[in-house]
């Protein structure tokens, strides 16, 4: 029996650079299959040439044995293939029933049935075990639902096959679990998945048998792992990762960053800490406890009571932030794409963005001198890109993720907010991603990190605190802490 679907010698190039050189790949009918390798190994361009989004160079695509020609959506879609990309493809202004039969609606004279619509996809949803109401508009869904919006809708198109990319990048935990019994929903209905993720051990809940892209080829290909990843790391980075977490060998000084009884109304109360110089410190707890909050509102785009917040021991008056960045605070956000770059710039602008004085004359912008400056930080933080002038957009998540990083460190800033730093990022960027914050606090600079990754927590920092439901519940040292008593502090409490 043939698999549903094959791909074999699939090449593509642009502009004279290959990013798929010969990939390989086979999923069968109702399977999970899993698709793992580096940011830029060419899994997102292999996937779109599978949905039709993008023509290939060279080699061919089988469906059930037989050669087809994708050379849009559209063909892709009467196959039964459907992708649901990271940065979601909906319709925000329209209702969730709107947006699920968008391009499918059902008329009645010609005239769009609503009725109709709302009944069909309240019953769909329902079947589905999705709590989501038709006549919602979907600019007030969290990232979480709007991607059940986007499952749901590949679903009732009778889909055959749906390619999943980086689906789980920003859900909690319990967001992740509803996630995977869609998925196996999917499955039992006869449904193949393809699940391009970087996070291994998710995967390996799901998926029976993984693929993994290196360079743009496929270098393995099997049975997914329980337990031990280290041959798939291995097949990923071409190399042994034996130290993941670099050590840390900063010298810690006197307190950078003090926070006193800083409170935001609906976010968190009376949230008081330390981060000392060559620090870092993480910020843990469950998704909706008020961290990312707690950064916003330091770095002035939330406004806290009063003057809670000193650096260097002096009061910082952050009222926005450009405030921030004048007393020397940094904030990588957690959703780089959408407020930590400007996707549409080259990589040049988006380096001094928020640092443009210093490339400013009389009023004017220094091109040469803004160019050589990101040429500087191209080399130091091994940014792959073929220029300066590149869009960012461009990019592979980790290195536009070094692009951010490389912003800040432009602005000379001594205190650095961090909100989920590898999210979306793959097992090789990661570890570069990690050396570099170690940098910083080799510098001299504090860091106060936000993840969800409780391995990243324990791997990477000097301390933690815990959050739960808006408070600080818990002030531990790293190397004394276990992760079972983190999770205890971030679910119980106190």
């Amino acid at each position: 029996m043939c698999p549903l679907v094959t791909l074999r010698g699939i090449s593509k190039s642009y502009a004279g650079i290959p990013v798929l050189r010969g990939a390989q790949l086979a999923v069968e009918a109702g399977e999970i299959h899993g698709l793992v390798g580096e940011n830029g190994a060419g899994k997102s361009t292999l996937m779109k040439i599978l949905a039709g989004e993008t023509r290939r160079d060279r080699g061919e695509i089988l469906w059930e044995g037989e050669p087809v020609r994708l050379a849009s959506r559209a063909d892709a879609e009467c196959l039964g293939i459907t992708m649901i990309h990271q940065e979601l493809n909906l319709a925000p202004h329209l209702t969730v029933a709107e947006n699920l039969f968008l391009g499918h609606e059902p008329t009645v004279r010609g005239v769009i049935d609503r009725a109709r619509e709302r009944t069909e996809a309240r019953a769909y949803l329902e079947e589905l075990g999705f709590d989501l109401h038709p006549e919602t508009p979907v600019r007030q869904l969290s990232p979480a639902r709007r991607q059940l919006v986007e499952i749901a809708r590949a679903a009732m198109r009778t889909a055959r096959l749906v390619i999943m990319d980086e689906p789980t990048s920003s859900l909690s935990a319990k967001e992740v679990a509803e996630l995977f019994r869609v998925v196996r929903l999917l499955q039992s209905r006869g449904t193949a998945v393809i699940f391009v993720t970087h996070r291994l051990d998710e995967l390996a809940e799901v998926a029976s048998r993984v693929t993994v892209l290196r360079d743009g080829r496929t270098v393995h290909e099997g049975s997914m792992p329980r337990l031990d990843y280290s041959h798939l790391i291995r097949a990923m980075v071409g190399r042994e990762l034996a130290d993941f977490y670099p050590e840390r060998a900063a010298k810690i000084g006197g307190v950078v960053l003090r926070v006193e009884k800083l409170s935001h109304q609906g976010n968190f109360q009376e949230v008081s800490f330390e981060v000392r110089s060559g620090e870092i410190v993480g910020l843990a707890g469950l998704v909706g406890a008020g961290r990312t909050e707690l950064l916003e509102a330091i770095f002035g785009i939330r406004s806290p009571e009063g003057v809670k917040v000193y650096v260097d021991g002096s009061p910082a008056r952050v009222c926005t932030p450009q405030d921030a960045i004048r007393q020397g605070l940094a904030l990588l956000t957690e959703d780089r794409k959408r407020t930590g770059l400007a996707p549409h710039l080259p990589i040049a602008q988006n380096i001094t963005l928020a640092n443009l004085r210093a490339v400013t004359r009389k009023g004017l912008l220094d091109l040469r001198k803004e160019r050589q400056i990101a040429e500087s930080y191209l080399e130091l933080l091994r940014i792959r890109a073929q220029s300066a002038t590149q869009m960012v957009g461009r990019l592979s998540g980790g290195n536009q993720q070094k692009v951010v990083l490389a912003k800040w460190l432009f602005t000379r800033a001594r205190v650095f907010l961090v909100d989920e730093p590898t999210r979306g990022v793959d097992v090789g960027a990661k570890t570069e991603v990690y050396r570099h914050l170690n940098k910083l606090a080799e510098s001299g600079a504090a860091v106060l990190m936000v993840s969800s990754e409780l391995p990243e927590i324990m791997g990477m920092t000097d301390r933690v605190l815990v959050m739960r439901r808006g408070r600080l519940v818990a002030n531990l040292v790293t190397r004394q802490a276990s992760q079972e008593e983190i999770i205890r502090y971030a679910t119980l409490g106190e």
